[in-house]
């Protein structure tokens, strides 16, 4: 176990947000929570999963709903503790520590502020290993893990506790609903994990991945190389597209944002067009009509001087961008990882089909 000192999380911030695929919202408002209650004196230890007991209870965490909302509601970490101490007080039980649902985006720091808020370690994995839209599009539901119960925190004194549901799936609709109808966005914490649930089924070290990609971009803006390049360095990924964005159509509907861009080509990519389709998080994209890169691989729309990244909720009409694909853990290419995370499960009529397939390691 280490402290997290406050350059990890400058740089988590970074890297989280190109993780987040587009969605998870914005980690700028947690890093500034962060930097507040590191100023206060508080700190933050991550721990390695291995060092969790099998018996161990971890409190998995995360902000739900749409991110455009999430820039309208600011986000304060007091919420995302009392979530964790809220399911303590229904379980009759402590957590050992707490961990993010997903790395993706603000989440991504999430952890580290209920951590800050409790005084609980934090331990280095997620369930995703990105985000995702949904409450079942997690390693834990391909796992066959139990998805209950949750908690619910609204910083208006509304708290509630989903007790039972039948069905991963039951888990998203029944949170969904509880979080549109507090207004799309809402602290949580998850269905609780046992240390040995973690080490099996969780995305492991993906703390420690996001700080080490943060790193890598922020040390490449300083020296004044391609960060894009960076980016794809330290992730073995894949360049894309390069372009600038032409339109963009958005809506919030049931706790997500919804929606599609379509990018205009600049330099070797002049005269062709791609299009995105996004439910939170960057979906399918299409290279002059044709799918050309999907859900699961990891789809990032980054700023092409700076290489950060650019979620959905923030792209504007004319911005400069590279598209690039990053690799998706293991767990989600399986039939039934692809049954929970594949474009069939975002409503496109497609086959998976990887970009990085036959690609030599």
């Amino acid at each position: 176990m280490r402290e997290i000192t406050p350059d990890d999380i400058e740089a988590l911030a970074v890297g989280a947000w190109v993780l987040g695929t587009g969605g998870g919202g914005s980690p700028y408002l947690g890093l500034l929570n962060m930097r507040r209650l590191y100023a206060e004196g508080r700190r933050v230890h991550l721990m390695d999963p291995d060092e969790l007991a099998d018996d161990d209870l971890v409190a998995v965490v995360s902000n739900m709903g749409a991110p455009l909302v999430g820039q309208e509601r600011l986000t304060d970490s007091a919420n995302i503790g009392r979530a964790v101490t809220l399911m303590e007080e229904y379980l009759g039980r402590p957590f050992r520590a707490v961990m993010s649902v997903e790395i993706g985006g603000n989440n991504g720091v999430q952890s580290l502020m209920a951590a800050a808020e409790t005084g609980k370690p934090v331990v280095d994995a997620d369930a995703m290993g990105r985000a995702y839209p949904e409450a079942q599009m997690t390693s834990f539901a391909v796992g066959d893990l139990k998805p209950w119960p949750l908690s619910l925190v609204d910083p208006r004194g509304i708290e509630g506790i989903v007790a039972r549901v039948p069905s991963w799936k039951w888990m998203e609709r029944l949170s969904r609903k509880m979080c549109v109808e507090v207004g799309s966005i809402a602290a949580t914490c998850k269905a609780p994990r046992t240390g040995a649930e973690v080490k099996r089924w969780g995305i492991l070290r993906t703390t420690t991945q996001a700080i080490a990609l943060g790193q890598a971009i922020r040390l490449a803006q300083k020296e004044h190389r391609d960060p894009v390049q960076a980016i794809l360095d330290q992730e073995k990924g894949l360049l894309l597209f390069r372009g600038k964005v032409a339109d963009i159509a958005r809506r919030t509907t049931e706790g997500f944002l919804r929606g599609t861009t379509r990018l205009d080509g600049l330099d070797d990519w002049r005269g062709y067009g791609f299009e995105l389709a996004f439910q939170n998080e960057w979906a399918v994209g299409w290279l002059d009509g044709v799918p050309r890169v999907m859900t699961p691989d990891l789809i990032c729309v980054l700023d092409s001087v700076s290489g950060e990244a650019i979620g959905t909720e923030t792209l504007r009409y004319g911005q400069r961008v590279t598209v690039v694909a990053l690799p998706a853990p293991p767990v989600f290419l399986s039939p039934r990882g692809l049954d929970f995370v594949g474009p069939r499960a975002f409503g496109y009529d497609l086959d998976f089909r990887s970009v990085f397939e036959g690609r030599a390691a």
